[in-house]
């Protein structure tokens, strides 16, 4: 039986595939082997020692201590591109806010309810610009940058993007007619729209910088559907005082930018639609089960990834320091016990290696404490017949 803690409002259509019978669903559990999570800042403390995976129900992690989890041997999961249509929606929405004046004549229009000639003769104030024939860059081709692409290319918008690590997969889902830019600065001098889909990590915190920031066209659009932080606010709050960006649109509302007219901004509501809430559950559901049960990890952000189908013996997980020699030591301590291995695969990622092993008789507690006193060794699981 295993105990799965959640935090947050996760669908119950996610939920439902844990089976009662080898499940323990529960927002208590003292002893949580998996934990499934959206926005909840998970705290280390939260996270105990029969803890062996945590799974957010979305992209980002950054409310996951993932380097606390590495030094565990716990693996994090997310759900890319589950929820990628509902913030390529919401991306196109912002496109329009921003450039139709519609949040600022919305408010015009709600103030001047008792005076319909006022109203019609205040529209002039409002008069905005079409996006069709516009230019639309994009930084970051992954699973959004790719959709909102090929749906800007549908709305007669000519694109440009920009991912030096673009995938293969999304390099063959995205339009022929997006343009590749080889450097950000040849996308931010060129669009009419900028938006930004790259995740927060050390290297695009404030990517977009003052020196960024002043290459785009006056009277540009930003939208920032992906984290605040890649966009440096002191820099931001400049351009917006010098009249020459016409809206920034953004999906986390700021103190500082709050009195900036220009400026429009959503509670994070990039995922919140009943379908994006529904795909990530039920991703991060089979893709707990799969961990569990079968000891494979797919999308995880601090293990590599896995797959190694089901023999009819006995299975080891291991999870140790990327170093040299660890197989050698691994496979000798089998054989030591006069135990054969029938399969196995090996992957690393960064600092961690992660071996699945299939034997042919039963893992003896003896040969799990001889595997788990090897130095290196982070943790050493079996993964009963039974589980599958």
């Amino acid at each position: 039986m295993f105990n799965i803690k959640v935090f947050n409002n996760i669908s119950d259509k996610g939920l439902s595939l844990f089976n009662e019978k080898d499940y323990s669903v529960a927002t208590a559990q003292p002893e949580p082997h998996g934990i499934l999570l959206r926005s909840h800042s998970l705290k280390t403390e939260e996270i105990n020692n029969t803890t062996l995976v945590v799974g957010r129900a979305g992209v980002g992690v950054n409310n996951v201590p993932v380097d606390y989890c590495t030094e565990k041997g716990i693996p994090v999961l997310n759900t890319p591109g589950a929820n990628a249509n509902a913030v390529k929606e919401l991306v196109l929405a912002g496109m329009l806010l921003g450039s139709r004046n519609i949040c600022q004549s919305w408010d015009y229009a709600r103030q001047a309810l008792s005076d319909p000639k006022k109203y019609e003769s205040g529209k002039s104030k409002f008069v905005g610009s079409e996006i069709h024939g516009k230019t639309l860059g994009l930084i970051g081709l992954g699973n959004v940058g790719v959709k909102v692409a090929n749906a800007a290319i549908s709305l007669g918008m000519k694109v440009i993007g920009f991912d030096p690590h673009i995938t293969a997969g999304n390099a063959w889902q995205i339009s022929s007619v997006v343009r590749r830019a080889d450097d950000i600065k040849e996308v931010l001098k060129e669009a009419d729209y900028i938006s930004i889909h790259v995740p927060l990590l050390d290297d695009t915190k404030h990517l977009l910088n003052m020196d960024l920031l002043n290459l785009m066209k006056d009277g540009a659009i930003l939208l920032n559907f992906s984290r605040a932080e890649i966009v440096d606010e002191g820099a931001l709050k400049q351009r917006l005082e010098s009249g020459k960006l016409q809206s920034y649109v953004s999906d986390f509302p700021s103190q500082e930018l709050a009195a900036f007219p220009q400026v429009i901004s959503l509670p994070h509501l990039g995922a919140s639609t009943v379908q994006a809430q529904e795909n990530c559950a039920v991703m991060i559901a089979e893709q707990v089960k799969e961990f569990l049960e079968d000891g494979n990890i797919t999308h995880s952000v601090n293990y590599p990834s896995i797959k190694m189908p089901r023999n009819k013996g006995h299975r080891l997980a291991i999870t140790n320091q990327n170093v040299p020699n660890m197989l050698a030591q691994i496979s000798t301590e089998i054989s030591n016990e006069s135990i054969n291995i029938i399969d196995m695969v090996n992957r690393s990622k960064n600092e961690i290696a992660y071996t699945l092993i299939d034997v042919d008789k039963p893992i003896t507690p003896s040969l799990i404490d001889t595997l788990s006193s090897i130095s290196g060794i982070i943790n050493v699981r079996v993964i009963p017949e039974e589980n599958r």
